[in-house]
C-alpha cells in the first residue's frame, strides 16, 4: 500500500486494481469510505485497508446488510436543526448524540466530528451528509439524525445541493465492519427521494422515527 495516510482517487484505483471511474462511482454513492477536500475526493489509507479486509473476509456479503434502525436510533436522538453553517449544525447534533449512554466523552465526540469534517466532507449529495467517527470512548454504535429547516451550503457537496439531512454515526473503535455497514445502509436507503422528502416534511421526532424504522 502507498505510504501515505491520505490517498487520491487514482492511488486508490491502482491499489484496488479497478478503474478510476469505478472508485469515483463508489465514492459518490457512499459505498467506499471517502470524503472531499474542496472539489476532489480523498481517502484515508486505514479506512480503505479495513474496507478491503472486510470485503475479502466475507464478513460483508454482496449488497447491503440489514441494519436494525430501532437499535441505533431513538426519537430523542432526532433533532430539528436551524443552522446555516455546518459547524453549528454538527455541534448541535453532536450535543444531542452525546446524550446517548454509549457516548462517554461529549467534548471528544464534538472535536473529532468537526476535525473529520475539516479533513474530508461527509456530504454524499442529494442534500445528505453522514458525519461519522470511531472513538475508544464510545461503547457501542449509535446514531443521531438531524433534519434541517435551513439549507446548509458550506458542506462542499459534489452536486452543489445544500445539506438538509444529517445522519451522525458514532461507533466504538473496534466496530469498523459494523460502522462501514451502517454507513452503506443509510447511503443506500437515502437514495429514495420519497423518503428524503417525507423526512423533511415531518413535524415531530416521533413522526421522523416512524419513517426511519419502516425503511
Amino acid at each position: 500500500m502507498i505510504e501515505k495516510e491520505i490517498l487520491t482517487l487514482d492511488e486508490v484505483a491502482k491499489y484496488l486494481r479497478v478503474s478510476e471511474r469505478t472508485v469515483y462511482d463508489w465514492a459518490q454513492k457512499g459505498e467506499i469510505p471517502s470524503g472531499k477536500i474542496g472539489t476532489v475526493w480523498r481517502f484515508k489509507k486505514s479506512d480503505i485497508e479495513q474496507w478491503v479486509n472486510s470485503r475479502l473476509s466475507g464478513s460483508q456479503k454482496q449488497g447491503f446488510v440489514t441494519v436494525q434502525v430501532e437499535s441505533i436510533v431513538s426519537p430523542d436522538r432526532i433533532l430539528f436543526l436551524n443552522h446555516a453553517l455546518k459547524q453549528d449544525a454538527l455541534t448541535a447534533l453532536a450535543k444531542n448524540l452525546s446524550t446517548a449512554p454509549q457516548v462517554k466523552n461529549r467534548q471528544e465526540l464534538t472535536e473529532k466530528i468537526i476535525q473529520r469534517e475539516e479533513l474530508m466532507s461527509t456530504a454524499i449529495g442529494r442534500g445528505i451528509a453522514i458525519p461519522h467517527v470511531r472513538l475508544s470512548s464510545i461503547t457501542d454504535l449509535v446514531v443521531s439524525v438531524g433534519i434541517s429547516k435551513t439549507a446548509i451550503y458550506d458542506f462542499q457537496t459534489l452536486d452543489d445541493e445544500p445539506v438538509r439531512l444529517l445522519f451522525m454515526i458514532a461507533a466504538a473503535y473496534n466496530q469498523h465492519a459494523y460502522y462501514l455497514q451502517t454507513l452503506s445502509f443509510f447511503s443506500a436507503r437515502l437514495k429514495n427521494k420519497e423518503l428524503r422528502t417525507s423526512l423533511l416534511a415531518t413535524q415531530s421526532e416521533k413522526e421522523a422515527y416512524d419513517l426511519l424504522i419502516k425503511v
